[in-house]
């Protein structure tokens, strides 16, 4: 045994003498060392942003992140029980989904706020997998009873789709106005559709009137559907008021100028770095070739603008719209920061602690205070109640705070006082804090409580066969005293007022085009009759030059007939010597003018229609289009009115022939609307 060993120890002897000096353990010691001093350096001394802790709210529990993009599956991981889906244009349907989302918590669900855009409706067959699952629905009616731009495929899938929903437990609040004809139609649709697809409806439909008051409508259907909802799922509510903030905040001191957002409405940089196509996300920065004033006289201003489209790509027609996106008036976003006593340089982010949500911010972070204020938040608008509530919370002064709690509560008292003091007084949240001068809250939280600034959209009043690079604006600007004295100014036209072209550098104005079905007949010998007093002349004067345009070219024409209304000829007829010269020419057949204020009795565009009621009746036998622009709330409605008793009377038909004729115009494209209230 003794010899054995001996040999063994003499090999492993010469195989140590074989191996190099330096061993695999000594390496991986080494490496380790190396390691410690790279993490301790680099990493532990790494400054990190300062994270601000906020008093008094509680934040929503972060949770774990998933790839997978099922809305179901987003749910599953994080625990949430009800998904509130919004259809939105202007941003009001999206802002209440993101309401009652944080009203969940304090009955007992766990919700998560998704736009149906990023998701596959087909997954609403799959809620039944789901614990007490349940979904609401936000939807806003846009233009003639059309859904939103990010509902139309939600939308199409509804009417098309044959899912079985049975184990899906529902509710629909729709947002509309009833100056329109199709009052609240998609939500009114979806509610029904979903009914006819087996789900079961947790709360009757809500429907919300912006002519009347939104608000209210929305706060009175809310307080209803919560009991609703706890009956329907034995659940309770907890009795905490208290804020629910939605997203963190984190300072930055030393972010470099590149990485901040400074009025991009999604990419960073692309307002220096231009980027084609324009869209919602990406707008161009159109210099404006033209800003001059329409009228002659009076204390109004009207503007014509023309936006410089060269290179862009853009391409529009006659009857689309540009929207504009605006930024606030530098005198309020100061005297934000001012009462507030705030630095508006200072550089922050928002960041959602939901870590599921698909949007990570309520605006593009990392930016400054003025930024924000600037471009992304809406200060202008009289603050809703939740805004309100949450502001309350703040107040250092008790009669301060109990005012504010008693004109939110959702009570008749409660609605009436915040009808008087905020819709009907037009306070904005400046006033607000001017006037109850002991509420401070922090800017970042009273930023993420603030709606988003939304893009102003204007009927385009040009044609590209006459200016193929260039899009015109016209625009009333909107300035008047409120019952407080202070002044109402309107945010896109006071700064577009601004946006005067005076040396080679002209000012730019962010934009996008959005297509309309506001379009002139495929044959142009087909005869068109058009109404639009004041600004609701717009479309009309692109469809009047397109018309133009082709009797250049020696093309036959129809009867091309306008009805146009204003106050004074002498002092607000807009393009008056275009639309004469149009007229002298033959390429505009009628124009027929009602000045309301030029005589004792005022004579608007309705009179001019019903003492011509025989030829316009004459025309539409013809298969004349016939379109109105402008007013929705008075004049559309009397010109509707108007045209059905036309058919009545001229064409020897009953009420309800006069009606069904209507809705035959409608639905081959002879009538078309473009009116705002």
């Amino acid at each position: 045994m003794a010899s054995v060993e001996t040999d063994q120890v003499q090999e492993q002897v010469a195989e140590v003498s074989e191996e190099p000096v330096v061993g695999m353990l000594d390496i991986f010691l080494l490496c380790m060392c190396v390691g410690i001093v790279v993490y301790w350096f680099f990493f532990r001394s790494e400054k990190k942003p300062e994270t601000q802790t906020v008093k008094k709210l509680t934040v929503m529990p972060t949770v774990s992140r998933t790839n997978d993009p099922s809305f179901i599956n987003k749910m599953k991981n994080s625990g949430k029980n009800m998904v509130i889906f919004y259809g939105s244009q202007t941003g009001t349907a999206e802002e209440f989904a993101g309401r009652l989302a944080k009203d969940a918590q304090r009955y007992g669900m766990k919700a998560m706020v998704a736009d149906p855009e990023e998701c596959d409706m087909e997954d609403l067959n799959r809620m039944g997998e789901i614990e007490n699952s349940f979904a609401v629905f936000c939807l806003a009616t846009y233009g003639e009873g059309d859904p939103t731009d990010n509902a139309q495929e939600m939308y199409e899938w509804l009417q098309e789709g044959n899912s079985e929903l049975g184990e899906l437990n529902f509710a629909v609040f729709g947002l509309g106005n009833k100056t329109y004809e199709h009052y609240n139609a998609v939500g009114i649709f979806a509610d029904r559709r979903l009914e006819e697809l087996r789900a079961k409806r947790v709360f009757e439909l809500g429907l919300g009137d912006d002519d009347g008051n939104l608000e209210e409508d929305f706060v009175t259907w809310k307080e209803k559907f919560w009991v609703a909802v706890c009956d329907h799922f034995g659940v309770e509510a907890t009795g905490e008021e208290g804020s629910i903030r939605q997203y963190s905040v984190t300072y930055f001191d030393d972010l470099a100028p590149e990485k901040l957002f400074t009025g991009e409405a999604a990419r960073l940089n692309s307002f220096k770095n231009q980027k084609p196509p324009y869209d919602a996300k990406n707008p161009y920065l159109a210099p404006v070739q033209v800003n001059r004033e329409l009228h002659k006289g009076g204390d109004r201003s009207c503007m014509h603008i023309e936006l410089d489209i060269t290179g862009s790509r853009i391409r529009y027609e006659a009857g689309d719209h540009v929207a504009v996106y605006p930024i606030n008036d530098a005198e309020l976003v100061h005297g934000i920061g001012q009462v507030l006593g705030v630095d508006l340089d200072r550089v922050f982010s928002l960041n959602n602690v939901d870590e599921e949500a698909s949007k990570k911010h309520p605006f593009p972070c990392p930016c400054s205070f003025r930024t924000a204020l600037s471009h992304y938040v809406d200060i202008t608008n009289p603050p809703r109640t939740n805004v309100l509530r949450d502001l309350a919370d703040y107040a250092t002064d008790p009669k301060d705070k109990e005012f504010l709690l008693r004109i939110t509560a959702p009570t008749p008292d409660g609605k009436k006082e915040y009808s008087e003091w905020i819709v009907k007084d037009q306070r904005d949240i400046l006033t607000i804090l001017q006037d109850l001068p002991s509420v401070k809250p922090p800017l970042d939280h009273l930023c993420e409580l603030l709606p988003r600034l939304q893009a102003r959209f204007y009927s385009i009043s040009s044609s590209p066969k006459l200016h193929p690079e260039s899009i015109h604006v016209t625009a009333v600007l909107v300035d008047y005293r409120t019952r407080t004295g202070r002044y109402a100014k309107g945010v896109a036209t006071t700064w577009l007022k601004t946006k005067i072209p005076n040396g080679p550098q002209k000012p730019t104005v962010p934009i996008y085009v959005r297509k309309s079905q506001f379009r002139l007949p495929f044959k142009p010998t087909t005869p068109v009759i058009m109404v639009g007093p004041g600004t609701g002349l717009a479309p009309f004067r692109g469809f009047i030059q397109e018309r133009h345009h082709s009797k250049e070219q020696g093309k036959d024409m129809g009867e091309t007939v306008l009805y146009f209304g204003c106050r004074h000829k002498a002092q607000d007829f807009i393009y008056q010597e275009e639309l004469e010269k149009y007229h002298n020419e033959n390429s505009l057949t009628e124009l027929n003018l009602a000045f309301s204020r030029d005589q004792a009795q005022k004579v608007y565009v309705q009179h001019l229609l019903k003492q011509n009621s025989s030829s316009v009746w004459k025309l539409i036998e013809k298969g004349a289009h016939f379109y109105i622009c402008g007013d929705a709330r008075n004049m559309a409605r009397d010109v509707n009115d108007l045209l059905k008793e036309i058919f009545v009377n001229e064409g020897e038909m009953t009420k309800d022939q006069a009606e069904d004729y209507y809705k035959k115009m409608q639905s081959k494209g002879r009538y078309a609307a473009d009116v705002w209230s």
